[in-house]
């Protein structure tokens, strides 16, 4: 059954918890804006139904049920936990998980003013996320390699892009930095995967938790350094890294280059959703525009 063919709807949901968690059927349900691996209904005031929606296959949730509860003590940001399993049934043929509700706005809808601040809690996060993974964590599917194996890619996105003020020479000069650095060295650590603005949450103008976990793995912390760029204020790098103090030389320029993929992408899909086209997202577009501002301006 394709996505199409599957409506998620609250009646849905409500019926799904009363045949595998009938405790938690009772509790006020409401559709969560956004997402698109996955669909997102608010059960109660502390948790959320995670349905599988987009994803092809199961894995992103497996591994957010499998790491998220190993993660989650040792990080001084909220992360969502898993609290109960779904398993897939006649009527809904994928997996879907009860998880705490992280509390806050998502960054593609809200702002950071507490810049001094953001900073310091992502340096802060990704610092603690950061550390050695064990053997059996998962590797990286679709992302996580070095920026060499990512051409294909940033070259669809600059040739699709509107680009604007920006000059294509300049876009450039990034990612051909990044893809001549050296690759990481160090061992496997936690990477989130997927640091974007729709993917963390703020409250009172600053970093309040990190959310959607389905791409995490065990690689090159570049890609979350990234982060540094695409949510961060203008002047907000320079600030992250030198809280964050364990990237080298390399690591910093990979992840400079990485930014600018991350921004182009975030602008490619403000544009669909300018235009109407499916999986488009309209606040994207901004968002995509002001880090690659701050990338090109680096440190």
């Amino acid at each position: 059954m394709i996505e199409s063919e599957i409506e998620i709807s609250e009646d849905l949901v409500r019926d799904l918890l009363r045949e595998q968690h009938p405790d938690l059927a009772e509790l006020p349900i409401r559709e969560v804006a956004g997402g698109w691996g996955n669909q997102m209904w608010r059960l109660g005031e502390e948790l959320v139904v995670r349905m599988q929606r987009m994803d092809n296959g199961p894995d992103p949730q497996l591994k957010e049920r499998r790491w998220l509860p190993v993660l989650a003590s040792r990080l001084p940001l909220p992360i969502p936990t898993p609290v109960r399993s779904g398993a897939p049934s006649e009527r809904f043929p994928k997996i879907w998980t009860v998880m705490t509700w992280v509390e806050g706005t998502p960054l593609d809808h809200g702002s950071i003013t507490r810049g001094d601040h953001a900073a310091d809690m992502l340096a802060a996060f990704l610092k603690a996320l950061h550390v050695e993974a064990p053997a059996d964590a998962p590797d990286a599917s679709d992302r996580g390699g070095h920026p060499k194996e990512c051409v294909d890619g940033f070259e669809y996105f600059l040739r699709t892009v509107d680009l604007g003020r920006f000059a294509e020479d300049d876009i450039r000069a990034v990612w051909d930095d990044a893809v001549a650095a050296p690759e990481w060295e160090g061992p496997r650590v936690w990477v989130h995967g997927d640091l974007h603005p729709a993917n963390v949450v703020v409250a009172d103008g600053t970093l309040a938790g990190v959310v959607d976990f389905g791409d995490v793995f065990a690689g090159d912390p570049a890609w979350d350094l990234a982060a540094a760029w695409v949510l961060l204020p203008t002047g907000g790098a320079s600030r992250f890294f030198n809280g964050y103090a364990q990237a080298d030389e390399a690591t910093i320029r990979r992840a400079r280059g990485l930014a600018a993929m991350k921004s182009l992408f975030l602008m490619l899909m403000g544009q669909n959703g300018d235009r109407g086209l499916p999986g488009g997202k309209p606040n994207w577009g901004p968002a995509g525009r002001s880090a690659l501002e701050c990338v090109l301006k680096g440190l």
